[in-house]
């Protein structure tokens, strides 16, 4: 590779991954200015959540179609796409006049995550040497776990200095400063096809499948399973994912080619990835709810909690990637599953009573897990498919990752209200240690998830 390629390579690599990046962190930085949202419209937190809701659900239903797009395009006209739909949202938000024009935002930044989050994956894993390609997915693993952990932090700093509007106004300036990198330091490739075609259906199916699934696991989180909202969409998001992947083996121009899955590698990534991202996402939901409830404890601490484990990914994230490449996966996977689980295990025998410090130990201890586990997934599932494939197997990777993050967090909520609603009355006899129990059963179902991971990395990886 000549130096002037290979500087390209990184200027291309380093845009994708910042822009990225800020997307994860645009996903959860409304987490914690939802309150000044609301109050500026005067709406109930109910219908101000859904600046977050309709984050997922239309970032979800963009990845699959990222397949077309990178057909279509050449990937500098992608990234300026992703930029442009990026720079869009961040003005209209900082204007909005009303909460709808504000969730009009969203979406605009939505869509550009939900295109660059497989190609992070795609250029890590075509741009780069075989012998790197470990290395740059882990740098590029601090868009998945560094960047949406850091967001609530960032939200909150900003909500109560500058308001909630001043981060539009951040996003926008550095969204400026990408464009202008872009124009300047990535070439043009030839690697497009100006005749590639959309299949309109496989579209619809994929769009009504992904996006039912995320919006009937959203609603799970905070109804009950047995409410219309939430297993209808379910229901019908399962059923339309069906017909959409019949759909993919047989027609010329399938939106994501199933070729993927005949790779031995990407189907073993495919199954542990999906368990990593249920066992970790839901305890993000899960663990602040248990400091706040039965710990009795402040917000503050809910968040102190994860402090050490946004600083773990930032670090633990490109360094597993380095570790792959010398040692190989397998090592690497293997510690990093031991982590997860004995992290996610021990969470099902704290109470009430523990202090925050060890809390905070054990979410740490998780957090290795995952940052270990993140990006050497991806390069081993991705490295058995051609380059044609490739972004056919991120953007399906990307996809049901995230409904499975969705799902997993909506299952957890449901044990907590389901072992919780029996101990309703015997909390209020016995104490806290008795309201423990359904966070405990939840606990155990991410520690379930985590041994799927273990297994898969014992059994499958080499």
């Amino acid at each position: 590779m000549h130096l002037s390629e290979r500087g390209h390579t990184y200027a291309l690599f380093a845009i994708v991954v910042i822009t990225c990046a800020l997307g994860s962190l645009t996903q959860t930085v409304m987490n914690s200015m939802l309150t000044g949202v609301c109050a500026d419209f005067a709406i109930d937190a109910a219908v101000g959540q859904w600046v977050t809701t309709i984050y997922m659900l239309v970032m979800g239903i963009t990845v699959p179609v990222v397949t077309f797009l990178s057909r279509r395009f050449s990937l500098k006209r992608l990234v300026f796409l992703a930029l442009g739909f990026y720079l869009a949202g961040s003005v209209v938000g900082f204007f909005a006049p009303t909460f709808s024009v504000l969730v009009v935002a969203r979406v605009l930044q939505a869509i550009a995550t939900g295109i660059t989050l497989p190609l992070v994956q795609a250029v890590a894993m075509t741009r780069f040497p075989r012998e790197r390609t470990g290395t740059a997915m882990g740098i590029g693993g601090i868009a998945m776990g560094f960047a949406p952990n850091i967001g609530p932090l960032i939200g909150g700093a900003l909500a109560g200095t500058w308001g909630w509007r001043s981060f539009y106004v951040i996003l926008a300036g550095l969204l400026v400063l990408l464009w202008a990198a872009t124009a300047l330091l990535v070439e043009s490739h030839g690697d497009h096809d100006a005749k590639a075609v959309l299949d309109f259906p496989s579209f619809v199916q994929s769009t009504l499948g992904f996006g039912g699934l995320l919006l009937g696991a959203s609603n799970a989180a905070s109804l009950p399973f047995s409410s219309p909202q939430v297993w209808v969409p379910v229901f019908l998001g399962v059923a339309f994912i069906v017909l959409f992947l019949r759909r993919q083996r047989v027609i010329a121009n399938p939106l994501i080619c199933l070729d993927v899955f005949k790779s031995r590698h990407y189907r073993a990534g495919f199954v542990a990835q999906n368990c990593l991202f249920a066992s970790f996402m839901g305890i993000t939901l899960v663990l602040p709810l248990f400091v706040q409830g039965p710990c009795a404890m402040t917000a503050l601490d809910a968040g102190i909690v994860f402090i050490p484990a946004t600083v773990v990914a930032l670090f633990v994230n490109p360094l597993a990637g380095v570790l792959v490449d010398r040692v190989g996966p397998r090592a690497v996977c293997l510690v990093g599953a031991t982590f997860l689980t004995v992290g996610a295990a021990s969470f099902m025998f704290v109470g009430p009573d523990t202090p925050l410090w060890v809390l905070t130990f054990w979410q740490g201890i998780r957090a290795i897990g995952v940052s270990a586990l993140v990006g050497p997934l991806n390069s081993w599932g991705l490295s058995g498919l051609n380059r044609g494939l490739m972004m056919d197997g991120s953007a399906f990777f990307a996809a049901a990752r995230q409904a499975c993050a969705s799902l997993g967090t909506a299952l957890m909520m449901m044990i907590v209200s389901l072992v919780g609603a029996p101990f309703a009355m015997a909390a209020a006899d016995a104490g806290a240690t008795v309201a423990a129990l359904p966070y405990q059963a939840a606990f155990a179902l991410s520690t379930l998830f985590a041994v799927g991971v273990f297994v898969v990395a014992l059994w499958k990886i080499r």
